[in-house]
Order: structure tokens, then sequence, then C-alpha cells
């Protein structure tokens, strides 16, 4: 089964996403902030991680960085920052992709199917 780790600090959002990823027949797990989600891939094995950018505590940005010191899973940034400066930062931490927020059910999937075909 491949378990999807969903983070960010807003619970309608963590909802929205789990009900589209679960519907595609994907287990997810969810994070309210950083150190949740750090906390939990300690925990159980991970496929994929959806971080949003800005949350309480750490942003997404070093949560990432934080993530891919230790963990080779791949991290999909969403965010309803869409600068390209924001784009790079993601980059630069070391993000696979990254989505717009409002994002819909067709992209959110595309890019997650697209991360987990990479991964093997």
């Amino acid at each position: 089964m491949v378990r999807i780790l969903v983070v960010d600090d807003e619970p309608e959002l963590r909802f929205l996403a789990r009900v589209m990823l679960e519907r595609a027949g994907y287990e997810v797990v969810e994070a309210k902030d950083g150190a949740e989600a750090l906390s939990k891939l300690e925990q159980q094995e991970v496929s994929l991680v959806l971080l949003d950018v800005m949350m309480p505590g750490d942003d997404g940005w070093v949560v990432c960085r934080r993530i891919k010191e230790k963990h080779s899973v791949p991290v999909v940034m969403f965010t309803v920052r869409t600068s390209e400066r924001d784009r790079k930062k993601s980059q630069e931490c070391g993000a696979d992709a990254h989505i717009n927020k409002p994002f819909d059910r067709e992209e959110l999937l595309r890019v997650v199917r697209k991360m987990l075909e990479a991964q093997g």
C-alpha cells in the first residue's frame, strides 16, 4: 500500500486532500505541522510527502530540508505562494515538485502519480 503524508495546518485542506487521495486508492497519514510530520516519518514508512509551505513553527522549506537530510521520500510542496522566487526556494530545499493552492483533484493526482512513478 502506498502511504502519503499530508502536512498542513489547515484541517479542512488535510481532509480534502485525504478524501481525494483515498478515493484514488492511497493510504493517507496527516500531520498538522513540521514537528508532527518529522515524528510520523520516523514511526512509519511513507512513499510521498505533501507539504504546505506556510505553517506555524518551522515553515515548509525548513521541514523539507530536514526531511531530505534523513529520508529519500519525494516531497511535493503545496502553497498559495506562487512566485518564481517561491518555486526556487522549494527547489533549493530539495522539493521534488510544487503545486499551487487551490489545487484540483486531477492536478493533485497527476503530480502524485508522476512522483511515485519516478521513485520506482
